[in-house]
């Protein structure tokens, strides 16, 4: 039932935010060199790899590297990227991510190689069982400012306890955290 809801909401909203979309690649385009899209490879259900749709937020030539990682992380961020990334605009591509079946609104976040201590962790403790989320029990209890160890525990939870109501809690405490952008940044400032 997850799976048909995810993917009719992810295709009726692809539709809406079309022209939306749209415009952000094309701001994107104009504002900073490179793609409209970031694409990169993450983990997923079973820790199988697929390629991950995000707007571009950081300039061209940014490493990858996890957040966590960046001393000073406002250095690479355009300023439309730093809007994209604030009200998460820059997820929507992830509708695509969805409805191929890759992910699903709700669950742990894919994370790419980088962040290779929480999937060794989520493989230990069965959180990479289910599919990964655009947001999640961890990304509603600190996001980035939590450790690994405690984004590890939140995503065995979720994997163990996933319900439709915990979905709808999730779902709307990400709508409320998106608003204040709580969590967004963990080294803005440094």
């Amino acid at each position: 039932m997850k799976r048909f809801l995810d993917f009719w909401l992810a295709m009726i909203l692809f539709v809406i935010l079309f022209v939306p979309m749209i415009i952000v690649g094309v701001v994107i385009k104009l504002t900073s060199r490179g793609p409209a899209l970031f694409v990169q490879e993450r983990y997923g259900r079973n820790s199988r790899p697929f390629k991950l749709y995000k707007f571009r937020s950081m300039v061209d030539t940014a490493p990858e590297i996890s957040n966590s990682y960046f001393s000073d992380i406002k250095s690479y961020i355009t300023p439309f990227g730093m809007f994209i990334r604030r009200t998460s605009v820059d997820e929507l591509p992830q509708l695509l991510n969805i409805i191929k079946g890759d992910m699903s609104f709700i669950g742990p976040r894919p994370l790419a190689s980088t962040d290779d201590k929480v999937l060794m962790l989520r493989k230990e403790n069965g959180a990479d069982s289910v599919l990964p989320g655009i947001s999640g029990l961890a990304q509603v209890n600190g996001r980035n400012n939590i450790t690994d160890e405690d984004k590890a525990r939140y995503d065995e939870k979720y994997a163990n306890e996933m319900s439709f109501h915990l979905d709808m809690i999730i779902l709307v405490k990400t709508f409320f955290y998106t608003l204040s952008g709580t969590g967004v940044f963990n080294n803005l400032n440094k």
